[in-house]
């Protein structure tokens, strides 16, 4: 077994998540894992599948694999600077940074010998990747895609006014929370040519951030159309592909994909875990095998010029 020491910045619900998957994948890679934790708040915390928790840098491991920082988005560069020397690689939740943060994460010395992967991991999601797998990209003429799901219900048992996506200084807002639709529109097929944006607040929520964002992006030989918002009452998450010979309806809540000329539809029984699962071994796998980082730093700086209509 190979020693792999880790190290979380922020110990919220996805860290959680990742730290429960990583404990169940670790093992069959031959990998011995050992996580530590750092919270900034002194107040007691004990997570479970941490073998430390800290709060305080000096007392840390000199060194690390890897660093995971799932600390708030404003945090993420200073977590970059407070642990940049002392781990190989980094893991970061997306987005990399907050916009008002691209220019100082432009002039980061972002080192040639370490992977810096911005999570996005519903391009790992089954019906993504059947689309990236089995269909022609070069047979997609137009492409429709939508996420529209009520910020209320987001967050059982929390007031949606007091979370950071009611905030725009926060770095809150449809367009940057719903940032997976443009990183795997992206992922299939490649950055588009020209973009034309309407992003800004037109319901009744109780927030500062934008809570609808329309795009619509032009490629050489199709056009994008993307709709994200906050207040649609019935969770849609849906991407729609019209070919040459068909009409390919992906529905990413109930895990589908659709051809509805062909009259077939696959259902791949998927749970959250599974494509988490998938995107953790994909890091593995470019940590320890040399597979590409398609997900760098420099694609997630360009994802996140694209959620402002910026190309």
């Amino acid at each position: 077994m190979q020693d792999f020491r880790v190290c979380f910045v922020g110990v919220g619900s996805i860290a959680k998540r990742h730290i429960k998957n990583l404990r169940a994948i670790c093992p069959t890679r031959g990998l011995n894992i050992t996580i530590d934790a750092y919270r900034r708040s002194s107040s007691s915390y004990e997570a479970e599948g941490v073998d430390r928790v800290f709060t305080d840098l000096k007392d840390m491991e000199a060194h690390y694999d890897a660093v995971f920082i799932t600390n708030p988005t404003e945090y993420h560069l200073d977590a970059l600077r407070s642990f940049h020397e002392v781990s190989d690689h980094f893991f970061i939740e997306k987005p990399l940074v907050s916009l008002k943060q691209l220019d100082s994460a432009s002039g980061f010395p972002f080192r040639k010998d370490a992977v810096y992967y911005v999570a996005c991991p519903l391009r790992y999601n089954a019906v993504i990747q059947y689309i990236a797998e089995n269909i022609d990209v070069h047979d997609v003429i137009s492409v429709r895609s939508i996420s529209s799901s009520y910020l209320p219900d987001w967050r059982p048992g929390q007031d949606y006014r007091d979370t950071y996506s009611a905030h725009k200084d926060l770095g809150g807002g449809v367009s940057i929370d719903l940032i997976h639709e443009w990183d795997y529109l992206s992922f299939l097929f490649g950055k588009p040519l020209s973009v034309k944006s309407l992003i800004g607040k037109k319901s009744p929520l109780e927030i500062d951030s934008d809570d609808y964002a329309i795009y619509i992006g032009e490629y050489k030989d199709r056009i994008v159309e993307l709709h994200l918002d906050y207040f649609g009452r019935k969770t849609i998450r849906r991407i729609e592909l019209f070919t040459k010979n068909d009409t390919i309806v992906g529905d990413l809540v109930s895990n589908t994909i659709s051809f509805l000329v062909e009259g077939k539809t696959i259902d791949f029984h998927e749970e959250r875990d599974d494509f988490q699962k998938r995107e953790l071994n994909h890091f593995l796998d470019v940590i320890y095998c040399g597979k590409e980082n398609d997900s760098s730093h420099e694609h997630a700086v360009d994802v996140l010029k694209l959620t402002q209509g910026d190309v």
